[in-house]
């Protein structure tokens, strides 16, 4: 099977990883790919929101699936363009992943579906979470328990030119949940938890993830996908707009129980890093099959193992990216047993340089959530790079559990 992966980050790297894996794949090709997903297939210089770039790709390469991996193409329809054209394509519709592109849809659907969910409010006054209603790149979240946050929140989110959601403020731990869908069912992958704010003890501005770990403990993911995922399926499926890829919840655990903070329409970023290096069974297989409408019979086990995964970042991340920093220690890194997936890299003179906001991941695998930790970081320090940061402390606490 000849497979385009779209996308240029980590998760996609971390993708490409697995993907390479796959008895199935003859071919594994990528638009526009980083450095580092260009050891497990070619890249090509076309943009991941370029539709008519990758359809002509597509058919020059003969293609047999393409799998989306952010969310800002999906939301554009690219998926819708490639489908039309005689491309199977493993990510939603434009229609669907409204699930993730507006705030307001998946509210509607959420209410339609009875899927538990924060609720609104008619006038921000703390405390509240207000978020953009679009896409705003996991930065469009603002938790706000004084005035003072609420105004610098409402400030921040004008910026975005964008309308606002007000919801009600939660207070649990979080947790992420996936499930590969073919319109109708639902597979379960391992559940994660990632770390949005930028420094540690959880303070600091929302990013796009700094960190992660799979799995959760006590968390029953097949539990949480009834519970959640399957009805709203069900309800896009009524609208005839039936949810193909990777649909994905935020969920925090109130004493009320599992509440949905926000849906996702692919896979998560750092998530994916921590998940894929678990799962057991062939994900090129499930992919192509949920595509093709039919995810029968397909498991995706996961090994007892635990993953934890570090995400080094450029020192002013996420106020402004890095670029052209010289990386060094990565072989060493991988060196102790670590996978490096590279997200904000580049090649400058055969040189690897930083180029983006996130730079590196670092995922490590042991039998325990603190084994795993342990030498993630032991990894991570063998990295640098002017400015590198990243926070100590990921999966700190699940690690003494």
């Amino acid at each position: 099977m000849k497979v385009l992966l779209v996308g240029s980050g980590g998760r996609e790297h971390a993708l490409a990883w697995k993907l390479s894996q796959s008895a199935e794949l003859t071919e594994l090709h990528c638009a526009p790919g980083n450095p580092g997903i260009a050891r497990h297939g070619a890249c090509h210089p076309v943009r991941a929101e370029d539709g008519e770039g990758l359809l002509a790709l597509a058919h020059a390469l003969e293609i047999d699936l393409v799998v989306v991996g952010p969310e800002v193409p999906l939301v554009a329809g690219v998926g819708d363009l490639l489908r039309r054209n005689g491309i199977s394509v493993f990510g939603p519709s434009r229609a669907a992943a409204q699930i993730e592109g507006s705030k307001t849809f998946a509210k509607e659907v959420m209410r339609a579906a009875g899927v538990p969910t924060a609720e609104p409010m008619s006038v921000a006054r703390p405390p509240c979470v207000v978020k953009a209603d679009g896409l705003a790149a996991g930065k469009g979240v603002f938790i706000c328990h004084t005035q003072g946050e609420l105004d610098g929140a409402l400030h921040s989110l004008s910026a975005l030119g964008q309308s606002i959601v007000i919801e009600e403020l939660l207070e649990g731990p979080e947790v992420s949940v996936f499930a590969v869908c073919d319109g109708a069912h639902a597979v379960p992958l391992p559940a994660a938890q990632d770390f949005k704010r930028a420094y540690d003890e959880d303070e600091g501005p929302n990013t796009g993830g700094m960190g992660s770990y799979s799995p959760v403990p006590d968390i029953d993911a097949d539990e949480l996908v009834d519970l959640v995922h399957r009805p709203v399926l069900a309800e896009l499926a009524q609208r005839r707009e039936p949810f193909v890829g990777v649909l994905y919840a935020g969920l925090i655990l109130t004493g009320a129980g599992p509440k949905v903070l926000e849906f996702n329409a692919r896979l998560g970023d750092p998530e994916t890093q921590s998940i894929l290096p678990l799962l057991e069974g062939d994900i090129l297989r499930a992919f192509a099959v949920a595509a093709g409408g039919d995810l029968g019979g397909i498991e995706l086990s996961a090994t007892d193992d635990a993953a934890v995964t570090v995400v080094i970042t450029g020192g002013e991340y996420p106020a402004q990216d890095d670029s052209g920093s010289p990386i060094t220690g990565i072989d060493e890194a991988e060196a102790t047993g670590a996978l490096v997936f590279q997200a904000g890299t580049a090649l400058r003179d055969d040189q690897l340089v930083t180029n983006g906001g996130r730079i590196l991941n670092v995922t490590a695998i042991d039998t325990t959530i603190a084994g795993a930790r342990e030498r993630a970081y032991e990894a991570a320090a063998r990295i640098s790079f002017a400015d590198a940061r990243y926070r100590t402390d990921i999966a700190r606490e699940a690690a003494v559990v």
